[in-house]
């Protein structure tokens, strides 16, 4: 007698906790802030359809299968939905949990194993990713991408890949070298001694951001030290299920910052800091590991979250001569994973003649969410185009943006709308002002949709 399959179930391994799924009432209040939801439209891709899942895969009422997978895989992470949940429901700790089963316990098609891997290897290891950067320069400077974007060749062959290539930064002459020293000292009296993480794609393709965080912590009365020996903050990993290179890459962090003795540990990318928060979590089973973990995470500062409690010392110019009006984009890993949202928008404000506009579904992710574009583009596709508009309509004339991925997201929108709007980092402008460098002058260079 041939017996019938059992539905595959989670193993056990940490599982999604039956607890964490039970506080869920099922009100829907999480499904109008739920960005795939609001695009896809289906029950199974809301926070409440997935906790659903979660339960029935769980009691081996469902199969972790290729369709209960692509349920899990159309989530952003944004975390829209633990914000808004009346109930206080940990979604976040349901799909960090759920992430690594699939992992372990599922098999993808080959094209998507190959495209996960070619992301994993390359982008948190900067060493490699600058390999690449002299054939993608000859690249851009032949103006290729006009030319492959222009045919749609490489969006009918792969549309993964056609995302891949849309979301290409700019090479620069910066981006094959690291230009800041192991330590900068503080500008006027040593308030505090701090520590600065250089990212992975931020070192290589937004240094202007590392080397203004840097000015500006100086140049407010901090002293910064830079380990050479850090590398990835473990995101991308951690975000997608890969356990073990995620808890590699964090105990590599830890190790590099230890014994420099210092106050707080800066991060300027929105992303890189809530996985770097989350360091108790992802090591909490390393018995070598699990307290240097939770002092680490315990000193672990957004940089506008440092600036705001610490005060800005250094005095602010106008960065031009008549008003500037701008819109500041929340970053999802900013507001709602670390529960950033005033500061930056304070930090701001202090600049004179600047006038800050909000958008309408400010908390509406832009659709980057780590590699999320490039692995459900069309999903993104939407997101995107959102957003932009929704930051257009403001009238802003410029966009600050508090994480890269953000930011290269917004560029790539704007300029398939043939707008030309600057979008910086906060703390880039906040260089400016402390330098007195003007936006309407020569000397100011800002990343534009071109």
């Amino acid at each position: 007698m041939t017996q019938t399959p059992q539905p595959l179930k989670f193993d056990l391994q940490s599982p999604p906790d039956p607890k964490l799924i039970d506080a869920c009432v099922h009100c829907g209040f999480c499904l109008s802030t739920c960005p795939s939801y609001r695009v896809i439209g289906k029950e199974t891709d809301s926070p409440r359809g997935r906790i659903y899942l979660m339960d029935a895969i769980n009691e081996g009422e469902a199969p972790l299968s290729e369709a209960s997978v692509q349920h899990f895989d159309s989530c952003l992470g944004c975390l829209a939905c633990v914000t808004t949940c009346p109930s206080g429901v940990q979604y976040d700790k349901l799909i960090s949990a759920t992430r690594p089963q699939i992992e372990r316990n599922h098999t993808r098609g080959l094209g998507d194993r190959l495209f996960r891997q070619l992301l994993f290897s390359l982008f948190p290891y900067p060493n490699r990713l600058r390999v690449l950067l002299l054939p993608l320069a000859f690249y851009q400077q032949l103006k290729l991408p006009q030319l492959i974007r222009s045919t749609g060749l490489l969006q009918k062959l792969s549309p993964r890949l056609a995302a891949m290539e849309s979301l290409l930064p700019t090479v620069t002459a910066k981006s094959f070298q690291d230009t800041l020293p192991d330590v900068i000292p503080a500008q006027g009296p040593k308030r505090y001694r701090v520590g600065l993480i250089l990212g992975c794609v931020q070192r290589l393709f937004f240094s202007d951001v590392n080397e203004a965080t840097a000015r500006v912590l100086s140049a407010n009365g901090c002293e910064v030290v830079i380990p050479k020996g850090q590398g990835c903050c473990a995101a991308l990993p951690q975000h997608q299920g890969q356990t073990e290179q995620a808890q590699a890459l964090a105990r590599q962090m830890i190790d590099s910052f230890e014994g420099t003795e210092v106050d707080a540990i800066i991060i300027n990318a929105a992303g890189c800091g809530h996985t770097l928060k989350e360091y108790d979590h992802i090591l909490q089973d390393d018995p070598d590991y699990r307290d240097k973990a939770k002092d680490f995470k315990a000193k672990v500062k957004d940089v506008q979250e440092f600036l705001a409690s610490a005060g800005l010392t250094a005095k602010l110019s106008p960065l031009q001569d008549a008003p500037l009006t701008l819109v500041y984009q929340d970053a999802c890993h900013l507001l709602h994973g670390q529960k950033i949202s005033f500061q930056p928008r304070q930090l701001l404000r202090q600049i004179p003649g600047v006038t800050l506009r909000e958008p309408i579904d400010a908390a509406l992710c832009c659709g980057s969410a780590g590699v999320y574009n490039m692995l459900q583009p069309e999903v993104a596709e939407e997101l995107g185009q959102q957003k932009v508009d929704n930051l257009l309509n403001t009238g802003a004339t410029l966009i600050a943006s508090s994480n890269p991925g953000c930011s290269l997201q917004i560029l790539k929108h704007l300029e398939q709308k043939g707008k030309t709007i600057p979008v910086l980092h906060p703390i880039r402008l906040l260089d400016y002002s402390i330098r007195g460098i003007r936006l309407d002058g020569d000397s100011a260079e800002v990343e534009v949709a071109n």
